[in-house]
């Protein structure tokens, strides 16, 4: 059985777990978090130092988008891709905006959440990246409840993880109100696929993942769970 080392409170992570339950693989695929995360012994099985990982009989495989893909090509059904290349490719191209347009970047600003000094000039350049590439997903997002084709593909599985940063981070850091609601469409579809199941799983995990990181902070743990981790990276990139 294949397992996926995963985080709740991981977007990129909940964007794999909402593909697995839209796919039924829950009896294929395990879910854990790594117990070796934040050390040297994880950065020396995973170079890149991140999760999602697929463990596949011992194989590891990151990236998140590599993984999403990997699983549609092994488990075809039900498809979360489209019905032709074109649809296919418009998926794709959504699913991007939310994975790199959006997450990266506010993956990028959560770091100023807990910077003992804020960076506004990073700050405002992140933040003004991630509204405009809003308004850019607004104009080509679905308008019947979906992303696109109508019907739950990789596109929505991506931007459930990216709105539910928009809402808690971006409105973390910068103390505004969330652009979503100046947006119709993707206030309309944001809206809509939190009704979805297999969404209201994952972005209850998030939430779940959201708050045990504020208890964290607020014991003082998660000061000194990210010295550890900053000691690990430093002890292997010395290899």
């Amino acid at each position: 059985m294949m397992k996926l080392y995963s985080g709740d409170l991981s977007p990129y992570s909940a964007r794999v777990r909402m593909q697995i339950y839209a796919k039924g693989l829950t009896d294929k695929i395990t879910l854990e978090r790594p117990a070796s995360f934040g050390t040297p012994k994880f950065r020396e099985d995973n170079p890149i130092g991140r999760i999602p990982v697929l463990d596949i009989d011992g194989d590891l495989m990151p990236e998140s988008e590599v993984i999403a893909e990997y699983l549609e090509e092994v488990y075809p059904t039900p498809s979360l891709l489209g019905a032709n290349p074109r649809e296919t490719a418009h998926i794709r191209t959504i699913a991007r905006i939310g994975d790199i347009y959006l997450m990266n970047n506010l993956f990028m600003l959560a770091g100023q959440v807990y910077a003992p000094e804020k960076n506004q000039g990073v700050i405002d350049l992140l933040a003004g990246q991630v509204t405009r590439n809003l308004k850019a997903l607004d104009k080509i997002i679905g308008k019947d409840g979906f992303a696109c084709c109508g019907r739950l593909t990789m596109a929505d599985c991506a931007l459930v993880p990216a709105l539910f940063l928009v809402e808690n981070t971006l409105t973390a850091v910068t103390a505004a109100p969330s652009p979503i609601p100046t947006l119709p469409n993707v206030a309309a579809w944001w809206a809509a696929i939190r009704e979805n199941e297999h969404a209201a799983k994952v972005l209850a995990e998030l939430h779940r993942g959201l708050e045990e990181r504020k208890e964290l902070i607020r014991s003082g743990a998660f000061a000194k769970m990210m010295t550890a981790m900053r000691a690990a990276m430093a002890e292997a990139e010395k290899v």
